[in-house]
């Protein structure tokens, strides 16, 4: 048993929907379970049908989705021939599922509306995809993983129901060749759809592996594995071939987007390996991500743009103690939040985020009946593990620097854009 993740940049275009054959057919003595996020930038776009949605702009949700609707239906158009209709059809149901929705005035919290929207993206890909491999002569079946993975109702941000989901999953009749289902997705015992976290296809991947109990999870990419940067930023990358769990569960909370942060546990727990492969090019050797721990690693490099700082002074000047950090993060908990960095002085404390707005205004109204509060936005956040001196002189060179904290293994610098 194996358990494979292709994400949206494995499936954004007929070519790359064509390209997955050629990798399945590599392992056609294998059993796969096939989790598959939404083509390209569904989600983003599902995204902008809720918000206007809920603003009762239903005109424009109504347009965007149209867009969305025959984005889809061209590209089973060009991948299938005698199983288009049946194919079409099961994406109509999909979409009149949202269309319905859209004709009843919103009387619910926004995260409630936006899984029940966004989590569509996923159906529609992976009812394509097993249509078109289907007709390609790969047999399998196609899940719908609501029925499977059981979550709590904390839309957009979902807890699995482990026990319920673990006896779902043994009761599923697998294909004894290639299952096919969504990932980032799930379902209330009241079958609300949820959504598991921006990214959390790697998520649903790795529950998939842990209660199947996989020889080990691939999650193919469009890069050649994990770099020690992001490609996009810097030009002299270098492929890490080997990490530890340990290791990437530092990236993730740092904001490496490499691996979603929850996907590393259960796989931990079952000691399953974890290959990040490209798509493009799958005799590329990738990384591979274990319970073995891998010393002298290179610098790893990340940027987060588009900061916030919050400064926050006690208004009647007294210490800043264990109760008002104790307020503090059952404001971050109950909000959602998780800062990228704290920084605490005696009668002050300094917070950086990303500038979501609606959340940084909640977060102040609840924090003004304890701080002063003062906003800096506009800020840029460098975070390096390994670091050498050299790099650190470099990479902070001429930068304007707000907020510096250190330790042996890891640096991170927030400084003016």
């Amino acid at each position: 048993m194996k358990v494979f993740k292709f994400g949206g940049a494995s499936c954004n275009s007929v070519e790359r929907i064509q390209n997955i054959p050629n990798i399945l057919k590599q392992y056609h003595q294998e059993q796969i379970v096939m989790i598959v996020s939404a083509m390209g930038k569904t989600t983003n776009a599902l995204e902008q049908v809720v918000s206007n949605y809920y603003k009762q702009d239903n005109q424009k949700a109504k347009a965007l989705l149209e867009e969305i609707k025959e984005q889809h239906l061209l590209i089973t158009k060009s991948l299938l021939n005698h199983l288009l209709n049946e194919c079409n059809n099961k994406l109509y149901a999909y979409f009149s599922e949202i269309d319905n929705l859209l004709l009843i005035k919103p009387s619910k919290e926004f995260d409630y509306y936006y899984d029940q929207i966004v989590s569509t993206g996923e159906l529609l890909s992976t009812c394509i995809i097993s249509f078109y491999l289907n007709e390609a002569g790969i047999e399998n079946i196609l899940l719908d993983v609501r029925n499977i993975v059981k979550t709590d109702n904390n839309f957009r941000d979902a807890t699995i129901l482990w026990e319920e989901t673990s006896a779902n999953m043994v009761a599923t009749k697998l294909h004894p060749s290639l299952t096919i289902t969504q990932g980032f997705i799930g379902s209330t015992n009241n079958g609300e759809s949820t959504t598991l976290g921006r990214e959390g296809s790697d998520y649903s991947a790795a529950i998939f592996a842990n209660i199947l109990h996989a020889d080990s999870l691939t999650i193919w990419k469009d890069v050649e594995g994990v770099m020690n940067a992001d490609p996009k930023a810097f030009a002299d990358v270098q492929l890490i071939n080997e990490l530890s769990f340990n290791e990437v569960i530092e990236m993730s909370y740092y904001g490496a987007q490499v691996i979603h942060p929850k996907t590393i546990k259960p796989l931990q727990n079952k000691e399953i390996p974890l290959y990040v492969k490209s798509f493009l090019d799958s005799s590329l050797q990738g990384t591979v991500i274990s319970a073995k721990e891998i010393n002298n690693l290179p610098p790893i490099i990340v940027i987060k743009e588009k900061q916030v700082l919050i400064h926050l002074h006690t208004k009647d000047f007294s210490f800043v103690g264990e109760k008002p950090i104790a307020a503090l993060y059952k404001i971050f908990s109950a909000l959602k939040i998780k800062p990228n960095l704290i920084q605490t002085g005696a009668i002050s404390i300094q917070i950086c985020l990303d500038n979501w707005e609606d959340k940084i205004e909640q977060l102040t109204a609840h924090l003004s009946t304890l701080f002063t509060i003062q906003k800096q936005i506009d800020l840029e956040l460098l975070t390096i593990r390994h670091y050498t001196k050299d790099l650190k002189n470099k990479m902070l060179n001429k930068k304007n620097i707000i907020l510096l904290q250190q330790t042996k293994e890891t640096i991170q610098a927030l400084y003016l854009m």
